[in-house]
């Protein structure tokens, strides 16, 4: 038997491959495949089920391709609908898989179809749990996603709660809990840092496993604090309830070079998106004009859902040189097939065309702490970060709510920050592109800051005054 957990810490999420005499069991895989079929050829073994633990929202599952390429079944929750072929397990269904067993548990609330998978062993001993987005490790789902005209927000989260109640917390404290995501996920807003741990852990832990919480003060904890869902969380339901384009296409159509000339002609006439992924360093010095700065070195994918409203945005990339194919597949994990290109040569081709180029000023810290006007600056940070500490008197602006902000900075020089620079760069550049040409960024962010003399404030909670 092997257990094997698959990554992906830029979606913040765990795909899993599970193999008993032979046979495999995929649960909840990413679009690009070939890394499945490779691990299981490597066994020489068959991929023989495709488990999804509900219909995502925060990333295009590869299960339709997967089944394509396999032959394997893909497993579905109760009252799921799909339109591809698929398996509509009923509840406490149970699944083969060589000496194994997987059994679904149906624990709607994170969405109405969620199951969570029960390993047992050849002995029928339970050994793992794949919890899916029904419990995180120090969280639980968010239970606001699949809301419908007759089912509110406080009618999936009392769902929620007694499928952790009637199926979950029953279950042995050893029991291994496999979940879906982790820290940095959309889907939770409290995750652990750690990707694996027991359910006993949990059961101390997770405050929403309280063994004294009632169903009223679990939908309170659990629907407070909520930021709005990505607008790209739609669309993907969509593509992996009715299926998808194979990410071979999406790769062939965005990797396509584009010289300069190509590529300021797409982007004047076609309003595509100039996207630049690569450092925030390089993109200060010299960028595309009205290019935006999210780079693949960071929370790419998140950022690109958050930031670009419409995820069906014709795109075209500007990267560093051998990093094309991996910026085109981040964006498909998300659904974003409209990538046309990228600038071949880069910025540096761009530049022997005698092109114009544009640049972002930035600041020391200190240099920072010498011109500071609270008029004049802002944090870009998450509400949770500024309220923990933050310079004195700063505005706050959310980099994520920053499109609906605009009208509140100013037209002369202001600054930005955030927690290390990465994230006040794609403000500067979002804001530079919307014509404000005297932001000016703030190096090394509140990190820096902190190390000066400048004075900071922290949120102090009311229970304790």
């Amino acid at each position: 038997m092997k257990i094997e957990q698959i990554y992906t810490g830029c979606l913040a999420q765990g795909a899993y491959y599970i193999e008993s005499n032979g046979e495999v069991a995929i649960i909840d895989p990413l679009r690009e495949v070939s890394p499945y079929v490779k691990r299981a050829e490597k066994d020489s073994a068959n991929i023989k089920y495709i488990f999804e633990t509900h219909f995502h929202a925060d990333f295009v599952s590869g299960h339709v391709t997967l089944a394509e390429q396999t032959d394997a079944k893909i497993i579905f929750g109760p009252t799921a609908t799909t339109k591809f072929n698929s398996h509509i397990a009923e509840d406490n269904e149970e699944f083969k898989l060589g000496d194994l067993i997987i059994k679904v548990l149906h624990t709607p609330g994170h969405t109405l179809e969620s199951i969570s998978l029960l390993l047992k062993d050849k002995s029928g001993k339970d050994i793992a749990l794949f919890s899916g987005d029904t419990l995180f490790l120090g969280d639980v789902g968010r239970p606001d996603l699949a809301q419908k005209s007759n089912i509110t927000l406080d009618d999936l989260a009392g769902m929620l709660y007694d499928s952790l109640r009637n199926k979950i917390m029953p279950l042995a404290d050893d029991l291994t809990v496999y979940p879906a995501h982790g820290a940095g996920s959309a889907c939770g807003k409290n995750m652990m840092k750690e990707t694996v741990d027991t359910l006993g852990n949990q059961k101390k832990t997770n405050y929403a496993l309280r063994a004294d919480m009632t169903k009223e003060e679990f939908i309170k904890e659990v629907t407070d604090g909520l930021a709005t869902p990505p607008g790209y969380f739609p669309e993907n339901v969509r593509l992996n309830k009715e299926g998808y384009d194979d990410i071979k296409n999406i790769l062939g159509k965005g990797t396509t070079a584009l010289s300069p000339a190509v590529f300021e002609t797409i982007a004047n006439e076609t309003g595509a998106l100039m996207l630049d992924v690569r450092s925030a360093s390089d993109f200060a010095k010299a960028h595309v004009p009205n290019s935006i700065f999210i780079g693949l070195d960071g929370g790419f994918a998140p950022w690109v859902g958050q930031l670009i409203v419409d995820v069906n945005q014709e795109i075209i990339l500007i990267t560093d040189k051998g990093r094309e194919e991996e910026a085109v597949t981040r964006l498909a994990r998300i659904g974003f097939d409209n990538t046309l290109g990228y600038l071949d040569g880069g910025i540096k081709a761009w530049k022997a065309e005698k092109k114009d180029t544009e640049s972002i000023d930035c600041v020391s810290a200190e240099e920072f702490t010498k011109q500071y006007d609270k008029n004049i600056s802002f944090d870009v940070r998450k509400e949770g970060e500024f309220l923990s500490e933050h310079v004195l008197d700063i505005n706050h602006t959310p980099l994520c709510t920053i499109n609906e902000h605009l009208s509140e900075f100013p037209k002369e020089k202001f600054f930005v920050h955030c927690a290390g620079g990465y994230r006040s760069m794609m403000a500067a550049s979002i804001l530079k592109s919307r014509g404000f040409d005297k932001v000016i960024n703030v190096e090394g962010g509140f990190k820096a800051i902190k190390e000066t003399n400048i004075p900071v404030s922290a949120y102090v909670c009311p229970s304790t005054l």
